[in-house]
C-alpha cells in the first residue's frame, strides 16, 4: 500500500468505487464534502446527507446514522482514530481498496457492474426503508419500474431530523408543543405520499430515540444518564411512559386526514422496541387506538421473537422484523462496536432460527411478515427462510435493480450475437 493511502473498513458501500471530495471537519453541511468526524450522530444529520461520503474513527455497518447513509447511498468508510488528523483538504475515499487516498489520483477505469446476487421476482413484497420523501421519488424513477415495491417505511427520528425538529423538547414543552409537534410530522408524512404510485403506501415506525442519541439533539430538557442507552428507556417502554405523545400521535393522524381525505389509510405505523403482547395492548390503549385502527410490531429482541404468534393473533396488522438490533441482542454483539464485528453474523444458525420463527409466526391469520435485509443477504434471506417480504434501503434497491437490468441486457446481447454467428 502506497505511503499516502490510509486504510480502512467499508461499513457503507456504494456506487461508484470511488468518490473524490474535500474534507469537512465542521460538522455543518457541505455539498459535495468528505464529512471527517469521529463518530456519527444524529446531530450530524444535515452535514451526513449533503455529504458525497463519511469517514469516522468509530461505529459498525448497522448503526442509525450508518442506516441513513445506506439509504441515501452514502458510502462510509472507519479508520484508526490516530489517521483523522491527516485527512485535510482534498482525498479520494476508495471502496475497491476500502483506503483513503491524499493527493491527485490516477482515474479508475469504469468497472463492469457486479452480477446480480437475486432475481427480485423470487419475492412478492419489497419495503424500502427511506429517509424523505426525494428517496420515494428515486425510487419510483427506476426504470425499469421494480413491480415489488409496494411500501416505504420511513422512522420517525428520521422525518424529526428533516423538519428540524427536537421531539423531546416539543413533547415536553405541554400538550400545545405536542401537537404542534404532530402537526409537523404529518407534514413531512404529507410529502411522503404524494410521491406514491398506485398501490403503494407508508409505514411510520413510532418515535424510538435512545437517550445518548435525544441528548445530541435536545436543548431544553435534562436527560438520564443511562448506562446502557440499548437497553435503556426507549421504544415501547419509552412511548408508555410519554404522558404527552398520546397528543402528539392524535395532532399527527388528525392533521393527515385533515390534508390527505381517504389517502390518508396509505399511511400506517408501526410500534418500535416491543417485547410482548402485554406492551402491545397497553400501548394501544396509551395511544387511543380503536380495535380497528391497524398497528404494526417491530420485532428485534428475542422476547418479541418468542411473542410473535401472539402479536398475530391479537391484532397486529403486520410485523416488521429488525434483524439489525435483533442480531446484536441474540448475538451478545454491539452492532455499533466494530472491536466485535467479526461476531456480529447475518448469517449465524441462532439468527437465521429466530428469523424463521417470525416468518411462520403468523400461521393462518394471514399477517404479513417483512424481514429487513442487507444488500448482501437479500438473496440468503429469500432461499433459507424463506421470506417472500423484504425489507432494504433505497440505495441497496437501486444497485440491485441496476445490475439486474444490466445482466439481462447483457444477457440479450449474448442471444442476439450467438444468433448472428448461427
Amino acid at each position: 500500500m502506497a505511503l499516502r493511502e490510509i486504510p480502512g473498513v467499508l461499513l457503507v458501500g456504494s456506487h461508484p468505487s470511488s468518490v473524490r471530495g474535500v474534507c469537512n471537519r465542521t460538522g455543518t453541511p457541505v455539498d459535495g464534502g468528505i464529512l471527517v468526524v469521529d463518530t456519527l450522530g444524529p446531530e450530524l444529520y444535515d452535514a451526513i446527507v449533503t455529504a458525497a461520503a463519511v469517514v469516522c474513527a468509530r461505529g459498525g455497518r448497522t448503526g442509525h446514522m450508518q442506516s441513513l447513509c445506506r439509504s441515501r447511498g452514502i458510502p462510509v468508510l472507519r479508520v484508526d482514530e490516530s489517521a483523522l488528523d491527516a485527512l485535510v483538504g482534498e482525498v479520494t475515499v476508495r471502496l475497491d481498496s476500502q483506503s483513503v487516498v491524499l493527493g491527485e489520483v490516477e482515474p479508475e477505469p469504469p468497472a463492469r457492474a457486479a452480477a446480480a446476487t437475486v432475481q427480485l421476482d423470487t419475492i412478492e413484497s419489497i419495503c424500502v426503508v427511506v429517509a424523505a420523501s426525494s428517496d420515494i421519488q428515486s425510487t419510483n424513477s427506476l426504470v425499469p419500474l421494480v413491480e415489488q415495491v409496494d411500501c416505504y417505511f420511513i422512522r420517525e427520528e428520521f422525518a424529526c431530523y428533516a423538519a428540524n425538529l427536537s421531539p423531546i423538547d416539543a413533547l415536553r414543552a405541554g400538550i400545545p408543543d405536542a401537537e404542534r409537534y404532530g402537526h409537523a410530522i404529518a407534514s413531512e408524512l404529507c410529502s411522503m405520499v404524494k410521491e406514491l404510485l398506485p398501490g403503494q403506501r407508508l409505514v411510520m415506525r413510532l418515535l424510538d430515540l435512545r437517550s445518548d442519541d435525544a441528548a445530541e439533539i435536545t436543548t431544553g430538557v435534562e436527560l438520564d444518564d443511562e448506562p446502557n442507552p440499548e437497553m435503556g428507556l426507549h421504544g415501547a417502554r419509552w412511548l408508555l411512559e410519554e404522558t404527552n405523545y398520546p397528543h402528539a400521535f392524535r395532532a399527527l393522524r388528525a392533521r393527515l386526514r385533515e390534508r390527505l381525505g381517504t389517502d390518508a389509510e396509505r399511511v400506517s405505523f408501526a410500534v418500535p422496541f416491543i417485547n410482548d403482547l402485554d406492551e402491545f395492548l397497553r400501548l394501544r390503549r396509551h395511544l387511543g387506538l380503536t380495535g380497528e385502527t391497524p398497528l404494526g410490531v417491530f420485532v428485534e429482541t428475542p422476547a418479541a421473537v418468542y411473542s410473535a404468534a401472539e402479536f398475530c393473533a391479537s391484532g397486529a396488522s403486520e410485523l416488521f422484523v429488525g434483524t439489525k438490533d435483533l442480531i446484536q441482542f441474540y448475538l451478545a454483539a454491539d452492532r455499533g462496536n466494530h472491536l466485535v464485528a467479526s461476531s456480529y453474523q447475518t448469517r449465524h444458525a441462532a439468527v437465521l432460527a429466530a428469523l424463521r420463527q417470525v416468518v411462520r409466526s403468523s400461521g393462518d391469520t394471514g399477517v404479513p411478515v417483512h424481514v429487513f435485509a442487507l444488500g448482501a443477504d437479500v438473496d440468503h434471506y429469500a432461499r433459507h427462510l424463506p421470506a417472500h417480504r423484504i425489507m432494504m434501503c433505497t440505495a441497496e434497491l437501486r444497485q440491485l435493480a441496476t445490475r439486474i437490468a444490466a445482466d439481462h441486457r447483457q444477457h440479450h446481447n449474448d442471444v442476439h450475437y450467438g444468433h448472428k454467428r448461427r
